[in-house]
């Protein structure tokens, strides 16, 4: 057992970026406990000495969230498969667990995560922790997973995650605790078929509610330069249209859910997501595209990316009690995306947008309370379990608190 004597923080000199390069922090300590006890003792330490604690999993977050002057604590050294049922299909996890190396174990013992979004380098807690999500009219975001596990709360002490707090703690952002280890809900291994199509935007934006439907999952990629479209499509093998109206098919791939939902990226972006009600997708898009090429097309360099996500129940959820479009702006990260970024956000909130918690956007508390029903009920929980707000930085109290 590590006692609290025993075990000291680890100063740090170095500054930490997030993986775009637009982040940069510099905090006093850096942790990556390898062990629960190791983990309360660091934020006994923390508490006692009045310093922020904040998780930084992979630190593929676009904003501040990740950020913290005082300690920073990695969960790289607790991962992997810790236990699993496949007839009951669930597993617990080590919270660092990163997508990819989860889907290969997963798999390897006949379950699997009902999506991924397009990158999966992530932790399995920071996707849980921001709601990341694929696409799917049918398929919630990975938060819906969490069904139990366990975390560090602010006095130091291991709780498990039980049913009283489990729809705050999906989406919570590190503030309730830290997660150490994640209970899963799953499904057992399947294969996709993964197809690609080029097409124009005038071809093809007709057609996609019908093909959404249809689909088991449909995403749809826009680029301002060329105006023109790719359709991502994945459906079991067998299933899912063979030809698309003024499309060509450019990739065919097939293979278990966890090798084909998501693709390795070389590209850094940094990247600005809002998700508005499931009806308002389309107009809402075409407004932007309208303004980004009337005012945004020189400078802009990547693509702009259409998905659906289900309705949900977590508290903080962007697709919390409805279902959802999500638009999501990138821009090369050697490209400046201020002017953008703001202009796209005028918009996005006109139709009712929620900000995905780990993309940029600039809304503070007072504005965010009112586009979240359960927004006091998940403030009275967070406040239940960490009164002194041991997990909320500065940022973190602007987001959530408004101080």
């Amino acid at each position: 057992m590590i006692t609290d004597r025993q075990r000291s923080l680890h100063p740090n000199d170095a500054e930490i970026s997030n993986w775009s390069g637009s982040i940069s922090f510099r905090p006093s300590y850096v942790e990556a406990p390898r062990s629960e006890e190791a983990m309360c003792a660091i934020v006994r330490q923390a508490a006692r000495r009045g310093l922020k604690v904040r998780p930084m999993g992979r630190r593929h977050s676009s904003s501040l969230i990740i950020a913290t002057d005082d300690v920073a604590v990695s969960m790289e050294n607790m991962c992997g498969l810790i236990n699993h049922d496949t007839e009951e299909r669930w597993a617990l996890v080590g919270a660092g667990t990163d997508l990819d190396d989860m889907g290969r174990a997963l798999n390897e013992v006949g379950l699997a995560v009902h999506n991924l979004g397009d990158i999966n380098v992530q932790t399995a807690v920071g996707a849980i922790s921001t709601c990341t999500h694929g696409s799917g009219r049918r398929l919630t975001n990975l938060a819906t997973m969490l069904i139990g596990g366990r975390m560090v709360t602010a006095d130091g002490e291991v709780q498990e995650i039980g049913r009283d707090i489990l729809h705050a703690a999906r989406g919570s952002m590190g503030t309730l605790g830290l997660f150490t280890a994640l209970k899963l809900r799953l499904l057992p291994r399947y294969r996709l078929r993964r197809r690609e199509w080029c097409t124009t935007m005038d071809e093809c934006f007709g057609q996609v509610e019908e093909l959404s439907r249809g689909s088991r999952n449909l995403d749809m990629y826009w680029y301002p330069r060329s105006d023109r479209a790719k359709l991502r499509m994945l459906d079991p093998p067998g299933e899912g249209p063979e030809r698309i109206r003024g499309a060509k098919l450019v990739m065919a791939r097939e293979g278990w859910s966890n090798e084909v939902l998501s693709r390795k990226r070389t590209l850094r972006f940094d990247e600005m997501e809002y998700a508005m009600p499931i009806e308002a997708g389309p107009e809402c898009f075409l407004e932007v595209r309208k303004r980004v090429m009337e005012h945004h097309r020189r400078t802009v360099g990547w693509r702009v990316l259409y998905r659906y996500v289900a309705s949900d129940d977590a508290y903080l959820s962007t697709a919390h009690g409805r279902d959802t479009v999500t638009i999501s702006l990138h821009q090369n990260n050697t490209l400046p995306y201020d002017a953008y970024f703001n202009d796209m956000e005028e918009i996005f909130l006109r139709y009712g947008g929620r900000p995905h918690w780990g993309k940029k956007h600039s809304l503070s508390a007072e504005e965010l309370e009112p586009l979240y029903p359960k927004w006091a009920e998940f403030r009275r929980i967070r406040r239940k379990l960490d009164p002194e707000g041991v997990f909320l930085t500065d940022y973190m109290s602007r987001l959530l608190e408004g101080r």
